[in-house]
């Protein structure tokens, strides 16, 4: 027990924490919650995404394999197996979409403008420019839940710095007050070495705090970003298949 208050009093954060004044600390607390905040969600995004291209790779390459046959994957097995692949949900839409049109155009009989003939299980041009803009909304869902709470990243970036330097220029302040006091006959040496402990503790903390988040939003954001250009790709992929599949050939 003494031998771990002696390493906490050998901590300079520590030890400007303990010499620093009401609003000092309140400003440690703040900087200590603010990092907090932004590792779990910066590890949470780290794995989220690399779950998520994981998951998707699998997916793809289960597709290819069914790829002359693109209706024919089991959803359910999948769902199961994979909780996070946004792969898979993208299938599931295209699934979705192209079943309940092909049903339809089975039971109404609808005579199309490219010259699909009454009761015909074919997808016309306007069924694909349908389901594509169902695939696209997809896409956005899922490009903004994985960028959902980036917020916090992009806000500790900008604010912990701002703290740190309210932390400088209050230990600043306090310093002159107390040199001040202490020129007037008062004994302030004490308050003087807090003031400029947390003058320089609080810039260090708001630089710890901001440079992880600024390296990690920008990593996040940029693999998100390549991220959602691979599921437009994937999105092509099922759509064309699809569309080989069940698209009506005109031979006139």
């Amino acid at each position: 027990m003494f031998v771990n208050q002696k390493l906490l009093a050998a901590n300079p954060f520590f030890d400007a924490y303990l010499q620093s004044d009401t609003l000092g600390k309140l400003i440690f607390i703040a900087l200590f919650l603010l990092s907090i905040c932004s590792w779990v969600i910066l590890l949470h995004k780290l794995w989220q995404t690399g779950i998520a291209k994981k998951s998707a790779s699998r997916f793809r390459e289960a597709f290819h394999l069914q790829k002359v046959n693109p209706l024919s994957l089991d959803c359910e097995s999948l769902n199961k197996q994979q909780k996070l692949n946004p792969y898979l949900d993208l299938y599931q839409v295209m699934k979705k979409q192209t079943m309940e049109i092909l049903s339809k155009n089975r039971h109404f009989g609808l005579v199309h403008a490219d010259g699909a003939q009454k009761g015909s299980a074919y997808l016309s041009s306007d069924d694909i420019d349908f389901v594509a803009s169902h695939l696209m909304t997809s896409i956005a869902t899922q490009t903004k839940d994985l960028e959902k709470n980036l917020y916090i990243l992009s806000t500790t970036v900008s604010l912990a710095p701002f703290l740190g330097l309210l932390g400088t220029v209050w230990g600043i302040l306090t310093t002159f007050s107390e040199m001040q006091s202490s020129a007037a006959g008062g004994g302030g040496q004490q308050m003087v070495l807090g003031g400029l402990s947390l003058a320089l503790a609080t810039t260090v903390l708001g630089l710890i705090d901001a440079i992880p988040a600024l390296i990690g939003y920008s990593y996040l954001k940029n693999a998100i970003r390549d991220f959602g250009t691979e599921m437009e790709k994937f999105a092509n992929d099922i759509l064309t298949s699809v569309e080989l599949q069940y698209r009506k050939v005109n031979l006139n």
